[in-house]
């Protein structure tokens, strides 16, 4: 995606919130979200990534000073639902689970363990490229929500692959097919899936996301 196609993305996002949320805004509020799209774009463009976050931070602090109750209950609901989740995704109790506030994961440049693994964050950059992955078992699950999400991966024809992936707003970019705005859901199986040797389960769920999927 180049750099107008990519703010084009965040500033629909941004238009999204402003309508679901505008009769709680104000100045404050405006400015803390403009800070907030300002440091996506930034963290996309991937040259000054540390300012991004710093962005992100500043206006993050803005909005739970301004509304924390509202903030509040969107991180509880959003959390809630991460924990329901994991019980019916990692039924056997095997996996790695995180949470953080800012997650940054670049299993995109060297060899990485595919494991069962949940993550939660409020904001969450990850490039994944499951070719370079050294895989731990036949099947495994990868869950990822949170609040803002950016997320860039690369499924090999190799494996055998189910997506689901849901974006309230934002974008799902999967191979020839976009979907751009409100409610975005994908559902997607590799041919052949229950032949395939190695498989994984990938569930992308975030409020804000851009989620770009490439097969290769």
């Amino acid at each position: 995606m180049d750099t107008r196609k990519r703010f084009l993305a965040i500033a629909l996002i941004g238009f999204g919130v402003l309508l679901i949320f505008g009769k709680w805004l104000s100045f404050f509020t405006i400015v803390a979200l403009l800070l907030l799209i300002f440091g996506i774009y930034i963290i996309r463009q991937g040259e000054q990534v540390k300012t991004g976050y710093i962005l992100l931070a500043i206006g993050g602090g803005m909005i739970l000073l301004d509304h924390f109750m509202l903030v509040l209950a969107i991180l509880m609901i959003s959390l809630g639902y991460y924990y329901a989740k994991i019980r019916k995704t990692q039924p056997q109790g095997n996996y790695v689970q995180k949470q953080n506030i800012t997650s940054s994961i670049r299993w995109d440049r060297d060899p990485w363990s595919l494991r069962n693994t949940s993550m939660w964050h409020v904001f969450g950059e990850l490039d994944i490229d499951l070719s370079l992955a050294m895989v731990e078992g036949g099947h495994n699950v990868l869950m990822f929500q949170g609040i803002v999400g950016d997320v860039d991966l690369v499924i090999p024809e190799d494996y055998g692959v189910e997506i689901e992936a849901f974006v309230l707003f934002g974008q799902i970019d999967f191979s020839q097919d976009k979907e751009t705005g409100m409610l975005n859901r994908l559902y997607w199986k590799s041919p052949n899936y229950e032949l395939r040797d190695q498989k994984v389960k990938i569930i992308i769920s975030y409020l804000v996301g851009d989620v770009d999927i490439r097969l290769t």
